[in-house]
């Protein structure tokens, strides 16, 4: 039976029976792959619309090419022209890509029980990463920005609430403001607790005039690929 499920349709050929049967399979993968992309993800309808038809599109082009060179350097340039013409993806966006490829090409080729496992499989684990915190940043982590005025030497003005009330710090950039009268300073920062995040800033404001101080979550790396 594993042989059977590890087989290709198209030994006799590429049939009408064949061609059905392998269609059918992308569609299905497809959509699956296209649910799997939109969990708990911000997507645009013609970008699910894309992942659920380009396994079949890749599908049919493999059935095409099918051996022939010629055909095959043809493809492969259209593909390189609509790369220079299409807009930078998340990581996500390029993952899904790929995975809809990949399903398209074991059903060009006929292995149309593989591309079901495979499928079923990413769409798994797609998802199971998706609902766990792999990859998060932790929560404990900020991005700070104090306001001081030019007069005060910000050097080691916040070291010892920082010491207090932070496991790590850094000072990362220093920016002019207010046609030079005030001083931005961006830090990055990890807080023994995060529950007295308001108690560090009701203290730095006691040390900076009460200008403004801005404490948010880290900015994630970009992720665009």
């Amino acid at each position: 039976m594993l042989d059977s499920i590890f087989s290709t349709v198209l030994n006799s050929g590429i049939t009408p029976s064949a061609f059905v049967a392998c269609t059918a399979v992308s569609l299905v993968s497809g959509f699956l792959l296209s649910l799997a992309h939109m969990y708990k993800n911000t997507s645009s309808k013609s970008f699910a619309v894309t992942i659920a038809l380009l396994p079949v599109i890749v599908q049919v082009i493999i059935m095409l090419v099918n051996g022939n060179l010629g055909t095959g350097v043809a493809v492969a340039g259209a593909f390189s022209l609509v790369r220079f013409r299409s807009a930078p993806g998340s990581a996500r966006e390029i993952l899904s890509i790929f995975t809809a490829m990949a399903a398209g090409l074991a059903t060009g080729v006929g292995y149309i029980g593989i591309a079901a496992i495979f499928v079923i499989l990413m769409c798994a684990a797609n998802i199971i990463y998706t609902l766990t915190r792999f990859g998060e940043q932790s929560r404990a982590e900020r991005e700070l920005k104090i306001t001081v005025p030019e007069d005060l030497n910000y050097t080691d003005i916040f070291e010892d609430l920082f010491e207090k009330y932070t496991v790590s710090h850094k000072l990362k950039r220093v920016k002019t403001t207010n046609m030079g009268s005030l001083y931005q300073l961006t830090y990055t920062l990890r807080l023994n607790n995060p529950s007295e995040e308001k108690e560090m800033i009701d203290s730095m404001r006691c040390r900076n005039g009460n200008l403004d101080i801005v404490c948010n979550y880290c900015a994630t790396v970009s992720e665009e690929l």
